[in-house]
């Protein structure tokens, strides 16, 4: 399994990585099982967050009596030196370690900086002092934040969206990280489930040497499906790049990512699903999305208020209300196609 430095941080990780999101959707044994066999696998090197509700005791459980064969990398939302301190109690006690080999400051909307008057970067740089975790990175959606974390050189890592529908502008973020020997961590590598060709997006990816991708996993085809592409990685050849333009031409130049900027919600909306439902609709089964959980949240996406606050926090300058709107049409049209009327 090939290995590569994570920037400046000391850490060599495997392509591909293991993205521990998706881990909170399995019964803990299954989990467990799962996160066991990649690691048997040859993958070394795990992502999750304090955010992700039971995913870090799921790896701590895995992973218990095995810590040295595995590279863990794990966030905080904190918003200053307490509440980063007491995260990281909580996933060190969860993981069942004493240290993190990364520690990252999850979906940052402004650079943590020394004299800033937060202490989130004072505080990261010494639990790095004292080996209480190897490296500190930080994650962000917004182009413009990853740039200037990736300029600034205060950070390990940099951790952003990165996936075959990626624009010149975020490949030159990729780039800027090798250049500077800042880790460059590519998270929503399938753009959220959005993306079905596999050996492409994988291709895509490997087309970036400094690039470690985190793949989110939750069945063993899952993790067999990238585990082959690890030993025989397709090329992006000719035939692979048409299959790469077909993958973007099939959604388009401007989407929801799914990053949850947007929220919170006066009304509850649940607006990063909705406002990317008529490609979810298509590309994944769609019998989930009739059952009464999602009814409810379509329903509960008609009582939009029009405010727009939405709008002022997407950082791809999108209109979440309008693209909820023409979803909310869309359903109803689709179910309507699939023999379902009126579920609304």
């Amino acid at each position: 399994m090939e290995l590569i430095p994570l920037g400046k941080s000391g850490l060599s990780v495997t392509r591909p990585a293991f993205g521990a999101l998706p881990l909170q959707r399995l019964e803990r044994g299954e989990a467990v099982g799962l996160l066991r066999a990649a690691a048997d696998g040859g993958i070394n090197f795990f992502d999750t967050a304090r955010a992700y509700t039971d995913s870090e005791a799921k790896l701590g459980d895995a992973f218990d009596g095995m810590r040295g064969r595995v590279i863990i990398a794990t966030k905080t939302r904190g918003a200053d030196r307490a509440v980063i301190e007491a995260d990281l109690a909580k996933s060190l006690e969860a993981l069942k370690t004493d240290y993190l080999d990364l520690y990252q400051i999850h979906n940052i909307r402004d650079l943590p900086r020394p004299d800033d008057g937060t202490r989130r970067w004072e505080t990261m740089s010494e639990l790095k002092r004292k080996g209480v975790i190897r490296a500190m990175g930080v994650t962000s959606h917004s182009l413009e934040i990853a740039r200037e974390a990736a300029i600034s050189g205060l950070y390990d890592t940099v951790q952003f969206p990165f996936s075959l529908l990626a624009t010149r502008e975020e490949e030159d973020l990729v780039r800027s990280c090798r250049e500077k020997n800042i880790g460059f961590i590519a998270m929503k590598a399938l753009a959220g489930g959005l993306i079905t060709n596999i050996p492409a997006a994988f291709a895509y990816l490997q087309s970036f040497s400094n690039a470690a991708p985190i793949w989110g996993m939750q069945t063993e085809e899952e993790l067999a499906q990238f585990l082959q592409l690890a030993v025989s990685p397709p090329d992006l050849d000719a035939d692979m790049e048409k299959a790469v333009q077909a993958e973007r031409e099939a959604l388009g130049g401007r989407f929801c990512r799914g990053c949850g900027y947007c929220l919170p919600c006066p009304q509850d909306i649940y607006i990063p699903f909705i406002a990317r439902l008529d490609r979810l609709l298509r590309r994944s089964p769609w019998r989930q999305y009739a059952e009464k959980d999602w009814v409810e949240r379509m329903r509960t996406a008609k009582t939009c208020l029009h405010c727009g606050d939405c709008a002022t926090r997407c950082p791809y300058g999108l209109n979440p209300e309008e693209l909820v709107a023409a979803n909310v049409a869309d359903y109803e049209n689709f179910m309507k196609e699939q023999g379902l009327p009126d579920l609304l």
